[in-house]
């Protein structure tokens, strides 16, 4: 069977792709190029500093010792449209609208896991794979998706807008494995990205400062920080579009005269008005939310029940917790909470999980505590 192996230049997809050669797989491999120079450009072509040099380069260079190491051929692919039209766009205009979006769920459904597929169809290739810690079942004609046996770093969360026929398609070599095994084996392998640290921050943007690249396509528009107990002023803040629910750190009001010392948090965003909402770190029912409302569903398998209570996840590596499915109707779920959460944050994901097996889900569109609209 040949298999074409997402290949980052990370330690991940190299330890997956010399597990597939130990199993009999004929592997190739491919970088996928998602972002170029116009990520140090304004929405004007204008350069900026954004990010002067690209880390992409470096794990492109580290694929290529990697494929070479394993004897693989390595395919550098250009999907650089691709994502600005179905990933980049769609960041952007989340943001505007208020959102706090999370571009790695439309990365894995429209880049990673279709575009890449397509690519790997064309090679003569029957399956994909990727690094991704997660798992799959094959059941009575049906795939399922699974949680991976290292909790700490399962990414399913990551993977609820793929749909059925990628997921029948894909192979995921970690499923079994811990984060530190995989260490082990590309040490003892002497694979040569052994020890390169893992990547962090937002997959195109990486790890530059995230307010500074936004501000080349969202311009600064300052306004007032106001305290939603007191409604008192009590800073400014850089543009609403650049701060997230529940986000503690950069937001400039330390030490306030006349006030107790303590941390503020942002619990409200009106993006019409300009206005950050923030309350003290002792008013934190602000955050509390035991009604949701999503959109933009995707079920990898059954849609779930009605009246049926589902552990949900809300964010990534957040522990799932009880819902129960209040309505599926007109492309919405509304989910009911038992015990009320922190922090549920409007553009991010609300992923189902059943046992083991990640069901979908879609992007938190509204939030309620005891039928009051909050976050909004």
């Amino acid at each position: 069977m040949k298999v074409m192996i997402g290949l980052s230049g990370g330690v991940d997809s190299a330890v997956a792709a010399f597990l597939l050669k130990q199993q009999g797989y004929e592997v190739i491999a491919g970088f996928m190029r998602n972002w170029d120079a116009m990520a140090n450009h304004d929405v004007l072509g204008n350069p900026t500093l954004a990010n002067p040099i690209c880390p992409q380069e470096e794990d492109y260079n580290d694929a290529k010792k990697v494929a070479e190491h394993l004897g693989i051929p390595l395919y550098r692919i250009d999907f650089v449209k691709e994502y600005w039209d179905d990933v980049f766009t769609y960041f952007l205009d989340e943001y505007k609208n208020g959102r706090t979006p999370n571009p790695d769920l439309f990365c894995n459904k429209y880049i990673k896991f279709e575009a890449f597929r397509l690519f790997a169809i064309k090679q003569g290739c029957t399956h994909i794979a990727m690094g991704h810690y997660a798992g799959k079942e094959e059941k009575g004609g049906h795939a399922y998706l699974l949680e991976s046996k290292d909790q700490g770093k399962d990414q399913t969360y990551f993977l609820a807008q793929i749909s059925q026929e990628q997921l029948k398609a894909t192979l995921f070599p970690l499923t079994n494995l811990l984060k530190s095994e995989v260490r082990s084996i590309a040490r003892e392998n002497n694979i040569p990205v052994a020890e390169k640290k893992d990547s962090t921050g937002v997959c195109f943007i990486g790890e530059r400062h995230f307010r500074e690249f936004l501000k080349n396509y969202i311009p600064a528009q300052p306004g007032p920080i106001i305290d939603i107990g007191t409604n008192e002023t009590i800073g400014t803040h850089e543009g609403v579009y650049y701060y997230t629910i529940g986000q503690r750190k950069g937001l400039g009001i330390g030490g306030i005269s006349n006030r107790p010392a303590g941390m503020h948090f942002i619990v409200q965003k009106d993006v019409k008005h300009n206005i950050l909402y923030v309350a003290s770190e002792h008013e934190d029912s602000y955050l509390l939310g035991d009604m949701v409302t999503v959109d933009t569903l995707n079920w990898i398998n059954e849609v779930p029940l009605n009246g049926k209570t589902y552990m949900v996840k809300y964010r990534y590596r957040q522990k799932a917790t009880p819902a129960i499915v209040a309505s599926i109707e007109n492309g919405l779920m509304t989910l009911r909470l038992p015990v009320a959460q922190k922090a549920i944050t409007p553009g991010q994901a609300a992923v189902l999980y059943d046992n083991h097996r990640c069901l979908g889900g879609g992007l938190i569109s509204r939030v309620y505590y005891r039928n009051k609209l909050v976050n909004e």
